[in-house]
């Protein structure tokens, strides 16, 4: 396939979001219509480049001689853009029901849709310079949807995610600049790292942890994750766009770039950056779990369990290992329709009855049984029920801990087994009170509760059918992730 095609899949929602408030369609349907068109083409383009991929990257622009802003497609970037291509047209869909009680329409879809290619961009860049610009540009797309409300605490969630990113931001950035003086001038990605560490072991190292906590910071690892829970403010589908396909995604697999295509297994092995990054991650897993058990706003509590989760990600990531990396990458897969649809639900709870928090879901299971039949599913597949895949990837996240050996990985596996119990914990007492309520406290002010509309539902029948699927049906993704962990594509 031509590599235009990329820039294609890449500017065609930027420009089709920048686009909607030029148009000021007078119709709801017609904005639908149009949106939609532009992001299932995007899908249909991502779909076309996973069937056969480009073989050449192609040149945006030329900063130096070595130095480019260049996209191209290898195994990593198809993980990425696969779940996005996938999830995005979904979000949509619900969010063109979800939006209709907030406003501001056409400022939400257009920058709901230019953060679609802004995120393709982060999945096809050919080097880190291009993965920072386009991870910037996610950070500028995206505070304008977490303030989108427009009241003081979206304002002050928006901002406080911007200082989060900014900070973040800069501490990468350092870490980029020690890359380019000790390693290749273009920083393309290389599986196995361009670092040329010679004398210089203890400077590599330090700018690997600028880059880990730095990308780190949107992988909401702690101590950097307090902007994630505040920014459950925003309207649903932003939140499920945040913790589910892009933004904390986008931060998650930045660390696997730096970490497997930047400098490289071989340099970090066993050093004292190595534990670091594991000790934080691990601490993460139960600290988020932690937090969500005693969270009783239902976002929060999902968001604090994304806190969680993305650690098990960046735990794989820093097993340095190939089995470790296949481990991270089915997670981050599965974890990202577990997690959307635990918010679609959180969503389209709070859009049907105006309730937020855990105790005032007493009884509603059977008022809206499409809704907590999707919650619940979810539930036991981010709990790591067998048969779906929440068990898969904490499975091979487990075997690839004990496979590489070492104290602070035993811990880690430890560490995911307290998490798992903490996520039945926070989880199952939604569903408990939802189809189980005390004697006497269920349905009191319940009588219009209902499950939402088919735009609304549509994402719920799908994200369920491909649970299972996933849990029961991946032997061939497993392989493929293997290849692409081990660098043979």
């Amino acid at each position: 396939m031509h590599p235009s095609f990329m820039v294609l899949a890449v500017l065609l929602p930027i420009i089709a979001g920048a686009l909607v408030p030029v148009f000021r369609f007078k119709e709801r349907r017609h904005r639908e219509a149009y949106v939609y068109a532009a992001v299932c083409a995007t899908s249909l383009i991502v779909l076309c480049i996973l069937l056969k991929a480009p073989e050449r990257g192609v040149t945006l622009v030329k900063l130096t001689a070595a130095l480019h802003i260049k996209l191209a497609f290898d195994g990593l970037s198809g993980v990425f853009a696969a779940l996005v291509a996938v999830l995005w047209p979904l979000a949509t869909l619900y969010a063109f029901e979800y939006i209709k009680h907030e406003g501001g329409d056409d400022r939400f879809f257009a920058f709901y849709t230019i953060s679609y290619g802004v995120t393709l961009g982060i999945a096809m860049s050919a080097n880190l310079i291009t993965l920072y610009l386009f991870y910037e540009l996610l950070t500028l797309a995206t505070v304008p949807l977490v303030m989108h409300s427009g009241d003081r605490r979206s304002v002050r969630a928006g901002l406080k995610y911007l200082g989060y990113s900014i900070g973040g931001a800069a501490c990468a950035f350092l870490g980029m600049m020690i890359l380019y003086v000790c390693g290749d001038k273009s920083l393309t990605f290389t599986y196995g790292g361009f670092v040329d560490a010679g004398g210089r072991q203890g400077l590599v190292l330090a700018a690997y942890m600028l880059t880990f906590f730095g990308f780190g910071v949107k992988a909401a690892v702690f101590p950097f994750h307090g902007w994630l829970p505040s920014a459950g403010v925003a309207p649903t589908p932003v939140t499920a766009l945040l913790h589910a396909v892009a933004v904390v995604k986008a931060g998650v697999f930045a660390v696997m770039r730096v970490t497997f295509y930047c400098f490289g297994t071989a340099v970090l092995r066993g050093t004292w950056a190595q534990y670091t990054a594991m000790g934080f991650a691990m601490f993460t897993i139960v600290f988020g779990s932690a937090m969500a058990l005693r969270e009783q706003h239902l976002k929060r509590r999902l968001a604090y369990s994304t806190v969680s989760n993305l650690s098990y990600i960046l735990f794989g990531v820093t097993l340095m290992t190939p089995a470790g990396l296949a481990a991270a990458l089915s997670h981050m897969l599965f974890h990202g329709v577990m997690k959307i649809t635990l918010f679609f639900c959180a969503g389209a709870i709070m859009y049907k009855t105006h309730r937020e928090f855990v105790p005032e879901l007493t009884g509603l299971g059977k008022h809206m049984p499409v809704t907590f039949a999707a919650f619940t599913l979810a539930s036991a597949a981010l709990t790591g029920v067998p048969l779906l895949p929440g068990f898969l990837s904490k499975w091979n996240l487990a075997s690839a801990a004990f496979n590489a050996g070492g104290v602070l990985p035993l811990l880690g596996v430890g560490a995911l087994l307290v998490s798992a119990v903490l996520t039945a914990g926070y989880l199952f007492t939604v569903v408990v009170r939802a189809f189980f309520p005390e004697s006497g406290t269920g349905g009191r002010g319940l009588e219009l509760a209902r499950d939402p509309n088919m735009y609304m539902k549509i994402p719920f029948f799908a994200l369920m059918a491909l649970m299972p699927v996933l849990g029961m049906g991946s032997r061939g993704l497993m392989e493929l992730l293997g290849s692409i962990a081990n660098g043979l594509l």
